[in-house]
């Protein structure tokens, strides 16, 4: 569909506000940081966030799918690149870390409880591509010998479906944040069994 200039103007404004609120709410938390501070840090009014988004709860429920597809975005580019196997799960491991010490604690928590209360993009998004995404690139290791050919795929996604619902409670959410890099060695590490990947310099 080709989109006219109100159009693209319109998308792009809604795109600066949403950048505006991940930002802030990756440094400060989605509790402390007011519409006024999101506006201002977009370039518009108030009202303008009004008219785009129906209330503060809406625009943070629109920030954390705004987010997810951040990360996929990066993940995918990274699973799709020329470089070495090995190089790819550094970079998804240590990228984690990076991503980890970025947010803020009260957005991970809100992050994580959308997450935990089943909503249905990110429930959609993990079935339909992050799961067989993870499934062709382990398949992929396979064929090149850095990962156990003798790991059926129903075990591997039987083990991230328990790594998912795990995550999910709200008592192991709550932990997971200071462990990222260490809860993502171990699925890869857990699968691909080698623990000589160093962080690259």
């Amino acid at each position: 569909m080709i989109l006219d200039g109100f159009q693209k103007r319109r998308e792009q404004k809604s795109k600066d506000i949403l950048e505006a609120a991940l930002a802030l709410f990756m440094e400060y938390g989605v509790q402390k940081v007011s519409i006024a501070e999101i506006a201002g840090k977009a370039k518009v009014s108030q009202v303008t966030i009004y008219n785009y988004f129906e209330s503060k709860n809406q625009l943070a429920h629109e920030v954390v799918l705004y987010y997810v597809d951040q990360v996929w975005n990066e993940m995918n580019e990274v699973l799709n690149s020329d470089l070495s196997y090995p190089e790819k799960i550094k970079l998804l491991i240590f990228n984690k870390k990076e991503n980890a010490s970025q947010i803020h604690e009260d957005f991970y928590r809100y992050f994580m409880k959308e997450y935990a209360a089943g909503n249905s993009y990110i429930e959609k998004f993990y079935i339909d591509k992050a799961l067989p995404r993870l499934v062709h690139f382990f398949e992929e290791g396979k064929k090149m010998g850095y990962v156990n050919p003798n790991i059926s795929n129903e075990a591997i996604l039987l083990y991230f479906q328990m790594f998912k619902d795990y995550l999910g409670r709200e008592e192991v959410y709550s932990k997971v944040l200071p462990i990222a890099e260490d809860l993502t060695r171990l699925c890869f590490y857990g699968i691909i069994g080698q623990t000589d990947i160093e962080q690259p310099t």
